[in-house]
C-alpha cells in the first residue's frame, strides 16, 4: 500500500476535520478524541444526497456506539468507520486507510474496497 503525507497531526482540531485531494478525490480526514483514546478515520468528502463536497465540514458524534460524522446539508449520518449512512442502508461513503507516522497524518492512495 502507498501512502500520501497530508499534514501532521496539529493541523486537524481534536474532533474536527480536514480536506486532502487524495489520486484526485476530495478525503476528509478525522481526528476523533473520546475517552482516552484518539483515532484518525478518512471518507470521502462528498456528500451523496446533497452533492456537494462538505463531509469535512460535518459535526462528529456518535449513534449506537458508532462514530459517525453528520452532514452538514441534509443531516444525514456516515459511519466513520465503515462509510456507511445510518438513515439509508443502500448509500455508503468510500472510506480510505489512515495512519500516523510520528506525527504526520497519512492517507493510502487507494480508497480501500467497500465491505
Amino acid at each position: 500500500m502507498s501512502w500520501n503525507n497530508v499534514c501532521t497531526l496539529n493541523d486537524i482540531v481534536p474532533n474536527g476535520a480536514r480536506c486532502a485531494l487524495i489520486d484526485g478525490e476530495q478525503v476528509a480526514i478525522f481526528r476523533i478524541q473520546r475517552h482516552d483514546t484518539e483515532q484518525l478515520f478518512a471518507v470521502s468528502n462528498f456528500d451523496p444526497f446533497s452533492k456537494a463536497n462538505v463531509i469535512s465540514r460535518g459535526l462528529v458524534g456518535s449513534v449506537a456506539d458508532a462514530l459517525v460524522v453528520a452532514s452538514p446539508i441534509y443531516k444525514e449520518h456516515f459511519n466513520l468507520e465503515t462509510g456507511q449512512c445510518i438513515e439509508d442502508d443502500s448509500v455508503q461513503l468510500k472510506t480510505w486507510a489512515v495512519q500516523l507516522v510520528g506525527q504526520q497524518v497519512q492517507v493510502a492512495t487507494k480508497a480501500l474496497e467497500a465491505a
